[in-house]
């Protein structure tokens, strides 16, 4: 583009036709016209609409589902990619708690992600050899009630899910400088299958959900059940808080990571009450290739 063109396609000189006859026209008016051309080029060119702004019309989520499914379908891809092109370091923090609040133990772990076209091969590693005094019996720190059969993948919108909920959007937001549309969702007033204690755990959630209004993935969840769920029927156990979020972001090349993750879970096992918090972090994200 040329030194100086604010417009690119405009020209730098405006050329006024002159007819034989015709005196010629002053540069004063030529200056009037080519200002007057370019402030009616702004104003006819729309502005960014802030996701913030309320009088905007609400969209139904009815008008976005499909864009929203078919994003869906993508996450794989997504994920894959992501893995191939960052190298990324990837923090788990579990506490447990008794029921007294006493924190009975601490488990943290910290993981780098190099894609595999840049890591040595791994070696295989030996078979663990079985530990004939480890005790599985229940404990304050061993758990097998812990909150992660609900992880992110399991909110990824799809057919089966939308189907259990009712769905309203509430408003918009700016989520690290980018429009979201802002979901809330409530368990949907019919008979819904129970195959599995995750399917339990999914058909008592309720909370909101935060859509990218450009590409439609989902960006950010907060997700809490609303009733107690039981583990074979009360007997094996209970869970009767439990509070689950996460928050992703969008690499330059279009690509969406889980940058944070946290759940909190109240709840017993066989005649132990517990609590366990978890959080995780994706941090030092950086393009390979």
């Amino acid at each position: 583009m040329p030194a100086g063109n604010l417009f690119p396609g405009l020209p730098r000189r405006l050329a006024l036709p002159k007819l034989a006859g015709d005196s010629p026209v002053p540069m004063s008016t030529v200056k009037k016209i080519w200002w007057k051309t370019v402030i009616a080029i702004l104003l006819a060119v729309p502005g960014p609409v802030s996701a913030a702004d309320t009088n905007a019309p609400l969209p139904s989520f009815e008008s976005v589902l499909q864009h929203v499914l078919q994003r869906a379908k993508d996450e794989g891809d997504n994920d894959r990619t992501f893995d191939e092109r960052y190298r990324y370091a990837r923090t788990k923090v579990t506490e447990f708690r008794n029921s007294a609040g006493q924190l009975k133990k601490h488990e943290a772990n910290t993981s780098v992600h190099v894609p595999a076209s840049a890591a040595p091969a791994p070696v295989p590693a030996a078979a663990p050899k079985p530990d004939p005094d480890r005790n599985e019996a229940v404990s304050d720190t061993h758990s097998n009630v812990r909150g992660q059969q609900i992880r992110k993948s399991d909110f990824l919108l799809n057919e089966d899910l939308v189907s259990r909920f009712e769905f309203t959007i509430v408003g918009r937001e700016l989520l690290n400088g980018r429009p979201a549309l802002v979901v809330d969702f409530v368990p949907a007033n019919k008979s819904l299958p129970e195959r599995n204690l995750k399917e339990r755990f999914i058909n008592k959630a309720a909370g909101r959900i935060w859509i990218d209004a450009a590409d439609y993935s989902l960006v950010k969840a907060d997700i809490h059940l609303t009733q107690q769920v039981n583990v074979g029927w009360g007997l094996i156990g209970a869970v009767w808080k439990f509070h689950y979020g996460f928050e992703r972001e969008r690499t330059p090349d279009g690509l969406w990571f889980p940058s944070e993750v946290d759940w909190h879970l109240e709840g017993r096992e066989v005649i132990i009450n517990r609590t366990v918090d978890y959080h995780e972090t994706t941090s030092d994200v950086q393009k390979f290739k």
